[in-house]
């Protein structure tokens, strides 16, 4: 264990994770205050095919043009959505579902076809089902550091931007912002982070990145600011650990470690979150209710009164 600990690939695969979760964690907070939670769930879901489709065109596993693949694919899949919900009367939530379904099917059969072939099975396709990060070389490692890196970077220079664009976007048009470029780059930086996260994450699973940090951070404050740094550190974190104990056994899958470990920081967060945490609000209820009670009870008075009282 601690001689695959100590491998230059393994501290490269730990790191690449650990700004994965940070770019996922910050970009799951832009998703959560624009409602569109389930869209990352469609979206890496869509990826599936375009990921299988650039293996079957090139015959090599390279993670860049699996990459363009699956951005391919998921840009599509979201055009769909937004499609069927301006063409017609389904609603985005139902929309979502359809594609998820439709896509993830579409990239099973396409996946049982490729791993029939000659050396399709040996491919590694199957890892982006649930996630392997240990089976990544130092070139990918570089490939999902650089445009996690990139994600990051705009979110940050961009932040007041940002934050018009999620919380008052008339005021920002008023502003001269332009709403259609904000939500496509948006929708960029969100297919990039799903993109770069299937290998280490898998399609399933590759949501649980984008939400469950985000709303850990939200039970610990209110401020979007400190919001998207409690995001990026529970999401980085849950990387980093994931990863951890993934690397113990041999062929463990990356992915579900991941969920496990945000899972984690999502129940600490619900009970102990210093501004909606369980243990704070059953506080807040007890001292409410013994305030009141204090308050309608006529023979708690005070000290000003009993002492009146006794004079008199």
């Amino acid at each position: 264990m601690l001689h695959s600990l100590l491998s230059p690939n393994t501290q490269w695969v730990l790191l690449s994770t650990l700004i994965l979760g940070m770019a996922a964690g910050m970009i799951g907070c832009l998703a959560y205050w624009k409602r569109q939670s389930l869209m990352s769930d469609a979206l890496s879901h869509a990826a599936l095919p375009g990921v299988v489709v650039a293996f079957a065109l090139t015959g090599s596993k390279n993670l860049l043009v699996m990459i363009l693949g699956a951005a391919v694919s998921a840009l599509i899949g979201a055009w769909m959505i937004q499609w069927i919900r301006t063409s017609s009367r389904i609603k985005e939530d139902t929309a979502m579902g359809m594609i998820l379904s439709v896509f993830f099917g579409l990239g099973i059969m396409l996946l049982t076809i490729v791993n029939r072939t000659a050396g399709g099975n040996q491919s590694g396709l199957d890892n982006f089902i649930f996630g392997q990060a240990a089976s990544m070389v130092r070139k990918d490692v570089f490939t999902m550091l650089i445009l996690a890196a990139l994600v990051i970077l705009v979110v940050s220079i961009g932040f007041k931007e940002w934050k018009l664009f999620l919380f008052d976007p008339d005021f920002a048009r008023g502003l001269g912002m332009n709403s259609r470029l904000m939500n496509s780059l948006y929708m960029g930086v969100l297919v990039l982070v799903i993109v770069i996260g299937i290998q280490a994450v898998g399609v399933i699973l590759m949501a649980a990145m984008l939400i469950i940090p985000a709303v850990s951070a939200r039970y610990w404050t209110q401020s979007f600011r400190m919001m998207v740094i409690l995001s990026a550190i529970f999401g980085g974190g849950s990387g980093f650990v994931g990863t951890l104990v993934s690397t113990i056994g041999k062929g463990w899958p990356t992915g579900p470690f991941i969920v496990v470990a945000s899972s984690v920081m999502f129940t600490v967060s619900l009970v102990f979150g210093a501004e909606k945490g369980l243990l704070i609000q059953a506080l807040q209820l007890r001292s409410q209710k013994k305030e009141h009670l204090d308050s309608n009870n006529p023979s708690v008075l005070s000290p000003r009164l009993s002492e009146r009282g006794s004079n008199q």
